[in-house]
């Protein structure tokens, strides 16, 4: 990622946001059969037959080798978990993340959901790292430097005595899947390459119930946890304008659908 920013037209920001919200519509389709018994295989399945029924491609599919249309990281996974035969069990914590590809640009969110009976400490721990994308969010402004959104997510879940994940980041989003700048979720404010208007960042809260470190399973892909805790990530695109960024991703869609499931 240590290419030129690419600024987008109005006319590609649309474009893009198009592909932004299949992914928030795919995870809400993912979330309708998400619950203790499925296979995380069963949901993968979902999700392609979804996004290319809407005439676009699944963005991680083969991505970098990657094998699957979602990345299903349960419980102590941070990341990049391979959807398989593995069943979802009651108390599991299912983070989710999600790529398409239409119109020649990339869609990019991710959701954590709660299955069943979650301790209430794991339920906090999901509610302040989505709290903290969006206050991430407010800092993703023309004039901003990307050190401030990094502060903000870290100013907030350290003062729960959470783990912010250091080795893995945000990224400017569009016709790549992955560009130029990095989005860390730590860091300090006013440092780092200022926001202008046209930029696309994706923003991924990875926050951890205990330690921030991380490693790396024999698969090659699947990202967990050192001391074995529970994580969570939350992930939205936006293009940087003046005021107020412009969020193209949504949860919407997949709040709907929980709240008719309670």
């Amino acid at each position: 990622m240590r290419e030129s920013i690419q600024y987008k037209t109005e006319a590609e920001i649309e474009l893009q946001r198009e592909s932004s919200l299949l992914v928030g519509k795919t995870l809400a389709e993912v979330a309708k059969i998400l619950k203790p018994g499925v296979s995380t295989k069963a949901l993968d399945e979902v999700a392609e037959s979804y996004i290319r029924d809407n005439d676009a491609l699944p963005g991680f599919k083969g991505y970098g080798g990657f094998p699957a249309t979602l990345c299903i990281s349960i419980n102590d996974e941070v990341v990049h978990g391979i959807p398989g035969d593995r069943i979802v069990k009651d108390g599991d914590v299912v983070s989710i993340d999600c790529g398409t590809y239409k119109n020649g640009f990339y869609g990019d969110s991710a959701y954590t959901f709660a299955v069943g009976n979650v301790s209430e400490d794991v339920k906090l721990l999901l509610q302040r790292t989505k709290e903290s994308l969006y206050l991430a969010i407010e800092q993703a402004i023309v004039g901003k430097r990307v050190g401030d959104i990094g502060y903000a997510v870290q100013n907030y879940c350290e003062s729960f005595g959470y783990g912010i994940v250091r080795d893995l980041v945000g990224h400017g989003v569009g016709k790549n899947l992955h560009e130029s700048p990095e989005v860390p979720n730590f860091g300090r404010r006013g440092t780092g390459p200022k926001l202008k208007e046209g930029m696309c960042i994706a923003i991924e809260p990875m926050v951890t119930l205990g330690r921030y470190d991380i490693q790396q399973d024999v698969d090659g892909w699947t990202i967990r946890t050192v001391d074995g805790l529970p994580a969570a990530h939350y992930e939205h695109d936006m293009a940087i304008k003046k005021g107020k960024a412009d969020v193209l991703s949504t949860f919407s869609y997949i709040e709907e659908v929980l709240k008719n499931q309670q």
